[in-house]
């Protein structure tokens, strides 16, 4: 789940994301201040737009909205409150994580890209990276599936060149570090930081 918020550019509206499925067709369906984004062949809702969002939460935020057990109740009470029969369904751990490059192997079809076995904690993820710095053993910052970027980028699993990926491997410029370094490359930690734990700046 993703939220954003952006007074200024769309007025009092929390966008809430649920899913990252894209839908081919969608329809829209709207009860008092929620209006549904829903796939119109299942009926599955893949998001909904929260009006007048200041009556039912507090949010500063500016952009992506960090979320927190007590947002989410109060969306729900929203949700409740205008006659949405939907239970929000949250994974609140932390999509951006310190990472272990635990094997790297060339790209069958690209030459630029990397194929890396990256151990997050509590698994192991398969990443395509195309920075030229990357190499095994190193300690880096990986952003999960689910993560928003800066940029507002938000990640997803793909397939890049026929190999598939569920994740991102980050550099100082896409984490939005300041002074990050001009040219291309990841950002590499420590070698002694610990796997798993949240990366913040």
């Amino acid at each position: 789940m993703n939220m954003f918020y952006n007074t200024q550019g769309i007025g009092d509206v929390l966008l809430v994301q649920l899913t990252m499925d894209s839908f081919e067709n969608i329809e829209s369906e709207t009860k008092g201040d929620i209006t549904l984004i829903k796939d119109a062949q299942s009926g599955k809702v893949g998001a909904f737009n929260l009006f007048q969002a200041s009556k039912y939460v507090s949010i500063a935020d500016k952009g992506s909205v960090e979320i927190t057990e007590d947002l989410v109740a109060k969306v729900q009470e929203a949700l409740t409150k205008n006659g949405v029969d939907l239970v929000l369904e949250i994974d609140l751990s932390p999509k951006f994580v310190v990472g272990h490059v635990t094997s790297k192997e060339k790209h069958p079809n690209a030459d630029k890209l990397n194929v890396c076995q990256v151990n997050v904690g509590n698994e192991t993820i398969q990443i395509v990276c195309g920075a030229p710095n990357v190499d095994e053993g190193q300690k880096v910052v990986v952003a999960k599936v689910g993560a928003v970027m800066p940029s507002g980028l938000v990640i997803r699993d793909a397939e890049l060149r026929g190999v598939p990926s569920s994740g991102m491997i980050c550099s100082a410029k896409e984490l939005a570090i300041p002074d990050a370094p001009t040219e291309k490359g990841i950002l590499v930690l420590e070698e002694s930081t610990e796997v798993g734990i949240p990366f913040t700046i």
